[in-house]
């Protein structure tokens, strides 16, 4: 059940006046049951019923080893790392196992919706509890539904139980703040992914499905087209995840944060997929740091190279497992370990190592502003290069057909293109690529937007006429009513009557789905 279908939205309207009705009927309880009935009947309406053993089999995994964990006393050491192994054995496992099976099967083993969603999700549950920083629910259909809950199930985000847990369990009333800003970031979400995400899929299909015919510019274009196709489809996703959970009254952690007006790749990866960075960070990162055997690699380091170096050296050890980790979760194929993985942690230590060099370059022999804006312009512009690059390989068949398709993008000089009329052969007529690029300037604009509210929140930019404002739904709310539906109408048929479905089109599929 496509979550931009018509039939998700008849569901989740019913999913909405019943979440709402029951406090009604038996004193202000029951919402969590209901998200959880949902969950299940989610998960049963959208392929295979039977998949649905899989994630109540991890939280009830889960469940069982916590009640054993919160009974044992934390100077039983042994014992617990015993149960905090066979969770990890357990969950990681089966994701392992699927993941690793679909891939050699060719993609015809049926692998549970939201695998490595709902594994990480209970994974960071356990570990937050087996670190003190959380609380063990007693019951397993509570433990349940942070492995079941709907929404969160089609690409994420992963939520932590510490800090949106106890959410799913408080009574909601109904909020008009709640439900109207909830339905206008679900719009904003379709027009992402209807709207511009269906009409630059097409364009991507076609340079990626022939690519000998389509060289040079061409492949910079099909790129450039495929990274916002992945923006707008993933972030898309997100926003009608986040803005259906903020109906229930329940606030998600942000995945997207403008990650395009990143300055560097550490800041885009903090703005791009931010909980699965976090979730990195702090289980696999963090912890490697205090193995035994990257210490002790640090202890040698430091003694050949130095105090700074060796402490430098040692992190990035443990960075390439860390980035690793990011490629092999997003995929077994070496072009997902390239292209979101290893080539990242490439570009991080590379620009860590070169810094010195480049600054003492532009700054002291150069003379130039290295805080200027057009400075910041050039590092946000090489940021998005980078990040092409590695979406690059992601799109690509395999490996080989990227390393081709670099070649051949700088083999061919046709800059023509873009002047003698060839954009049109490539599935967009006139009047579509005319609507594709008036969308991504309404994009781009409430980017802008949100993210000069981001450096007015931070003290980076005085005077401002956005100071105060947390996002672009509250900026709108300020506005007179008359200007605040006129923009919100017009953004409705926008997608009603320019969203793309049919020949063509994906039907709206979410290209993180399977991950």
């Amino acid at each position: 059940m496509g979550i931009t279908s018509f039939k998700f939205l008849c569901f989740f309207a019913l999913v909405l006046i019943v979440y709402y009705t029951v406090p009604l009927l038996f004193k202000k309880k029951g919402q969590w049951m209901v998200l959880l009935l949902a969950s299940v009947a989610y998960y049963l309406l959208s392929g295979n019923g039977l998949l649905i053993l899989y994630p109540l089999g991890a939280s009830l995994v889960t469940w069982g080893l916590l009640q054993i964990l919160v009974k044992t006393p934390e100077d039983k050491l042994v014992k617990r790392r015993i149960l905090l192994g066979l969770e990890l054995f357990v969950l990681l496992g089966i994701l392992i196992v699927l993941k690793y099976l679909k891939l050699m099967t060719g993609g015809g083993l049926l692998v549970p919706l939201g695998l490595s969603f709902y594994t990480f999700i209970l994974l960071g549950y356990f570990i937050e509890v087996y670190n003190g920083i959380s609380h063990a629910q007693k019951s397993f259909l509570r433990t349940a539904l942070f492995g079941l809950y709907f929404p969160v199930m089609i690409s994420g985000p992963i939520i932590k139980t510490r800090e949106a847990g106890d959410q799913f369990f408080e009574y909601h009333p109904l909020d008009y703040k709640n439900l109207t800003f909830g339905l206008q970031r679900m719009l904003w979400g379709f027009f992402k992914e209807l709207v511009i995400s269906e009409r630059l899929a097409v364009v991507v299909n076609t340079i990626y499905g022939n690519d000998t015919q389509y060289q040079g510019a061409y492949i910079w274009l099909g790129t450039v087209c495929f990274a916002f196709q992945l923006y707008t489809n993933f972030s898309g996703c997100m926003d009608i995840v986040i803005g259906l959970s903020e109906t229930f009254g329940i606030i998600l952690p942000e995945n997207f944060k403008t990650p395009f007006l990143a300055k560097n790749i550490s800041e885009y990866w903090r703005r791009w997929h931010a909980t699965l960075g976090t979730w990195m960070k702090d289980n696999v990162f963090y912890p490697l740091l205090r193995t035994k055997a990257i210490m002790g690699l640090g202890t040698r380091l430091k003694k050949s190279l130095g105090k700074k170096k060796g402490k430098q050296y040692t992190t990035y050890v443990a960075m390439f497992i860390l980035w690793l980790s990011v490629g092999l979760w997003h995929g077994g194929e070496m072009k997902y370990v390239i292209g979101s993985g290893l080539l990242h942690w490439a570009y991080i230590v590379i620009g860590e190592l070169t810094l010195p060099f480049f600054t003492w370059l532009f700054a002291e022999k150069l003379h130039m502003d290295l805080k200027s804006k057009g400075a910041n312009a050039f590092r946000v512009a090489r940021t998005f290069f980078l990040v092409c690059i590695g979406d690059l390989f992601f799109r690509s068949d395999n490996v080989p057909h990227a390393l081709r398709m670099l070649g051949e993008s700088v083999s061919v000089f046709n800059p023509g293109i873009f002047f003698d009329g060839s954009l049109l052969n490539l599935g967009l007529d006139l009047i579509e690529w005319g609507i594709l690029l008036v969308s991504l300037a309404i994009l781009i604009t409430v980017s802008v937007l949100q993210y000069r509210m981001e450096l007015c929140a931070e003290g980076k930019l005085e005077n401002s006429s956005l100071k105060g404002f947390e996002n672009v739904r509250q900026l709108l709310a300020s506005k007179g009513i008359v200007l605040r539906w006129a923009v919100l109408i017009a953004l409705f048929f926008y997608c009603i009557l320019l969203a793309e479905y049919g020949p063509g089109f994906s039907a709206a599929e979410f290209i993180y789905k399977d991950f």
